[in-house]
């Protein structure tokens, strides 16, 4: 994650007046683009967990350059998660799909590894977890 990210589990604190995350892509030049970008990867599920990518913790950040170039940091559940392949791939193709977004980089990343703490609330009850 880059320096200019905010830690998951942090999620809640960062809700503005709307309700709107604002952890994910602070450098974002583009807030607009990034909320289409957060809602096209609100459509991407794991298909082992019946939640979406984005609720379930998995993007750990998302910036859209001056130039509506969508960067994303995304992690998977484990290191052996058998979808390691192709989700990665997924998250692309919906960010993609966002009229506006030019280009898409994914990054898969491992640190910090991810928990369940990094669901949101709703995803936890959906799970029955709460």
């Amino acid at each position: 994650m880059g320096a200019n990210s905010t830690d998951p589990k942090q999620r809640e604190d960062t809700l503005n007046k709307d309700g709107n995350d604002e952890s994910l892509g602070k450098t974002s030049f583009n807030k607009d683009l990034r909320d289409k970008v957060v809602l096209a990867l609100k459509e991407v599920y794991d298909p082992e967990i019946p939640v979406n990518v984005y609720d379930l913790g998995l993007i750990y950040c998302i910036d859209i350059s001056h130039d509506n170039i969508a960067s994303i940091d995304m992690t998977l559940t484990s290191p052996n998660c058998p979808v390691a392949g192709s989700l990665p791939n997924e998250v692309e193709t919906a960010a993609r799909s966002v009229d506006g977004v030019k280009e898409v980089v994914v990054k898969v990343v491992w640190d910090p590894p991810w928990d369940m703490d990094r669901m949101d609330e709703a995803a936890k009850l959906q799970l029955g977890l709460v």
